[in-house]
């Protein structure tokens, strides 16, 4: 067993997991997520803000922190697609690698393929049930990455469709407007085809979706008393089920979003345009290999980075 820190720094979320890593699989010590929004304004102004970096790096000390006391033996620091787009990166990656110092870590700004091949590792791993290839769905708050795969990655794509991209881009209503929606899907569905250019969606046998939009979605369809973990992970829903899941949180307004006993708070303004993102990709899925149930994962990019500190047995 290998105690390993794992972090997963997105547009909307900064994520930890501390988990004991062996022969292949983990065993969770601690998961830990904040609300941070570090991508917030960076598609309009290029930058990351003064107070979205000051969050960040707060989150990130506390992170560096747990792992400290948890006695890590190593930590990856996986920053995706704010870190990617923002001009001053540099002050980001600065202030992280200060606060990791003990560990000798520093961010890493992966690649959209690589970030894809991280979210593959954790949401298969363990994954019972499905029936192969798998093609996993991230969908983060800038960008979304496909990759397929049957025990091994065979294609990928990333493309900059997000909760958080398409909410500042489009949805700026409360609810959203058929006026605004309908740029958003044209947006959605440009993106989805130029995945589909690298990515096979025909043959599919399973659909595994995967981050906070979509197993909000699921517990929205599974009408959840509160956030259920276990009944989310592995959960398969029929597409006509998951398809009136998304289409409802579109279209509700932020009040009644954040009456929902399963929201995260950090959700409520952007969980419209996540929903539409992924009923999006249920279609044009179902439409190329005629699937009838879509599976959530719990386990993502965040397990992935955990698994990949530790070399296969």
């Amino acid at each position: 067993m290998t105690r390993v820190g794992a972090i997963d720094c997105g547009t909307n979320s900064i994520r930890l997991l501390i988990a004991d890593v062996a022969a292949g699989g983990l065993t969770d010590v601690h998961r830990e997520m904040r609300i941070v929004r570090l991508g917030h304004g960076v598609d309009a102004t290029g930058r990351i803000g003064a107070e979205p970096m000051a969050r960040t790096l707060a989150a990130a000390a506390d992170y560096a922190a747990l792992c400290e006391e948890a006695g890590c033996e190593s930590v990856r620091f996986v920053a995706t697609s704010a870190s990617r787009d923002a001009a001053n990166a540099d002050e980001f990656v600065a202030g992280v690698t200060e606060v990791f110092a003990s560990f000798g870590t520093s961010p890493e700004v992966v690649s959209g393929q690589e970030e894809a091949q991280l979210s593959f590792t954790g949401a298969t791993t363990g994954l019972t049930g499905g029936r192969a290839p798998y093609l996993v769905v991230d969908i983060g708050g800038g960008s979304t990455e496909f990759v397929r795969g049957d025990g091994a990655v065979e294609q990928s794509a990333s493309v900059d469709i997000g909760c958080v991209r398409m909410t500042e881009r489009h949805l700026r209503s409360d609810p959203p407007s058929e006026a605004e929606i309908w740029p958003a899907l044209g947006d959605i569905t440009m993106a989805v085809n130029t995945a589909a250019e690298a990515v096979d969606f025909s043959g599919v046998g399973t659909l595994v979706g995967v981050a906070g939009s979509v197993t909000t979605v699921t517990a929205h369809a599974l009408r959840l008393d509160s956030y259920d973990s276990a009944r989310i992970h592995g959960a398969e829903i029929p597409v006509e089920q998951a398809i009136a899941a998304c289409t409802e949180l579109v279209q509700m307004s932020r009040a009644d979003r954040a009456a929902l006993p399963y929201m995260h708070e950090g959700r409520v303004d952007v969980i419209g345009a996540g929903a539409l993102v992924w009923r999006s990709i249920i279609q044009r899925v179902q439409h190329d290999s005629g699937l009838t149930t879509v599976r959530a994962s719990e386990h993502d990019i965040l397990d992935g980075i955990a698994l990949s500190q530790v070399a296969p047995a």
